[in-house]
Order: C-alpha cells, then sequence, then structure tokens
C-alpha cells in the first residue's frame, strides 16, 4: 500500500512541475505588440542604412507581430518597404507573407 500511495504522490509532482514549466515556456513567448519597441530600426527603414545589434534584437522580438503591422494600413508603408525588407533581410528575419 505505501509503494502506490509515494507513485501517486510522485505522479502528482512530476505533473506539477510539468505544468509549470509549460507556463514559464508561455509566458516567454509573450510578445507585447508595440510598434515603438522598433523605434530603434527608424534609421535603417528610412535611409536603408545597416540596422544595430539592438534594431536586430527588437525586430526578433517583434516578428510575431509583424503581420498585424503589416495589415495596419498607417503602418503598412514602413514595414512593407524596400528598405524595410533589406533590414528584415540582414537581421535574418524573414518577412512573412500576410
Amino acid at each position: 500500500m505505501m509503494k502506490s500511495s509515494y507513485s501517486g504522490v510522485a505522479l502528482c509532482v512530476v505533473v506539477m512541475v510539468a505544468v509549470m514549466l509549460s507556463e514559464e515556456a508561455r509566458m516567454a513567448e509573450a510578445v507585447t505588440c508595440s510598434p515603438v519597441q522598433l523605434s530603434s530600426c527608424l534609421g535603417p527603414i528610412n535611409s536603408g542604412s545597416p540596422p544595430s545589434t539592438t534594431c536586430c534584437q527588437k525586430l526578433r522580438e517583434q516578428r510575431p507581430c509583424l503581420c498585424g503591422y503589416l495589415k495596419n494600413p498607417s503602418l503598412r508603408q514602413y514595414v512593407n518597404s524596400p528598405n524595410a525588407r533589406k533590414l528584415a533581410s540582414n537581421c535574418g528575419v524573414p518577412v512573412p507573407q500576410c
């Protein structure tokens, strides 16, 4: 009888750890979509100059948001411009086809 109690407790602990890890992974994946986060990329978007490390980092963070930006009439002209595509290529971020 003791063996099944210990195995039940162990199973419960394993399930709790799995749930906690899955919650942490979801929180790490959550992105707040904010075009302001890409302000370090304005120079390269406007002029075609090489992007900074910070710009590329922010672009990678905002990657899940790019379709939303492309669908926004106010942002589309910037996000879909030739310089923005060049910027994405230089940062190794594929431009989504939305």
